[in-house]
C-alpha cells in the first residue's frame, strides 16, 4: 500500500519539484501540497495523510510549530522535515516538536522513500549528517555545573529573603504578573509590590528579568523546557 504524503513548502518551484519527484517514486502517493504550516495543518485535518514532508522556514506558521500541532492533534500522521537547514536552531526544535525524520533538500529519492518507510514503521528517518550532529551533541562534554545551593526545603534562604519573599520570587520566575501573584498567595497587590521591592533590594536586582535570572542561577526555579532530555 502506498504511503499517502502531503508536501509543505512555501517556495512554489521547490514544492512543485518535490511533488513531481515523489510522483516518480515507488510506494508514495502525494495527496496534497501546502504553501505554509497553517495550510499543512488544515490538509492533515482534511486528508489524514500518513506523512507530511515539512519545510521549516515558512510564513504564517513555521514548520516546527506546524509539526507540534500535527503531532498533538493528529498523532496518526508522522512528520519528516525536508529543509535546507541542519543547524542546531533548526534541527532540535523540529525534533522536540515531534518530527520523526529530518532530511536536507539535497536528499535523493531513495533517501526520501527510506525516511518515509522508517517513520511509518516506528523508526526514525534521519540523514547521515543529522545522525552525526546528534551523536556529537550527545557526546559533547558539558561545562562543569556550579555547586548547587542547599534546597529551600532545608531552610536555605539566600540573601536574607523571607519565606514569603522567596515565594514571590519563584512566582515571578514562573511568569506571573503582580495581580496573578496576589491571587495565588491571597494577598493584596500592594503587599506583592512591597515584597518585590524588598527582594529586589536584598538580591541587588533592578528588574523582573534580572530577578528571574537570579532565581535560575541559584536553583530556586527552573527555566521552561529544562526537563527536556
Amino acid at each position: 500500500m502506498n504511503a499517502r504524503v502531503v508536501v509543505a513548502d512555501d517556495q512554489s518551484v521547490v514544492r512543485e519539484g518535490i511533488v513531481m519527484l515523489l510522483g516518480l517514486l515507488p510506494g508514495i502517493e502525494v495527496v496534497g501540497a501546502a504553501k505554509d504550516g497553517e495550510e499543512a495543518v488544515s490538509l492533515v485535518a482534511e486528508l489524514s495523510p500518513d506523512v507530511v514532508l515539512m519545510d521549516l522556514r515558512m510564513p504564517r506558521c513555521d514548520g516546527a510549530e506546524a509539526t507540534r500541532r500535527i503531532r498533538r492533534d493528529y498523532p496518526g500522521t508522522q512528520v519528516v522535515v525536508l529543509t535546507t537547514f541542519e543547524d542546531d536552531d533548526s534541527l532540535f526544535p523540529a525534533l522536540r516538536a515531534g518530527a520523526r525524520g529530518y532530511l536536507t533538500k539535497d536528499a535523493g529519492g531513495e533517501e526520501i522513500v527510506r525516511a518515509v518507510q522508517a517513520v511509518l514503521s516506528g523508526d526514525v528517518g534521519l540523514s547521515p549528517s543529522v545522525q552525526r550532529r546528534l551523536l556529537e551533541r550527545v557526546t559533547e562534554t558539558p561545562p562543569p555545573s556550579p555547586p548547587s545551593p542547599p534546597p529551600v526545603s532545608e531552610g536555605y534562604l539566600p540573601d536574607g529573603l523571607t519565606p514569603r519573599e522567596l515565594e514571590v520570587l519563584v512566582l515571578i520566575a514562573e511568569g506571573l504578573s503582580n495581580p496573578e501573584i496576589a491571587r495565588r498567595l491571597c494577598i493584596s497587590q500592594a503587599t506583592v509590590k512591597s515584597h518585590i521591592n524588598n527582594l529586589f533590594a536584598k538580591t541587588g536586582v533592578r528588574d523582573r528579568a534580572k530577578a528571574v535570572r537570579y532565581a535560575y542561577v541559584r536553583g530556586l526555579a527552573q527555566p521552561p523546557g529544562s526537563d527536556i532530555t
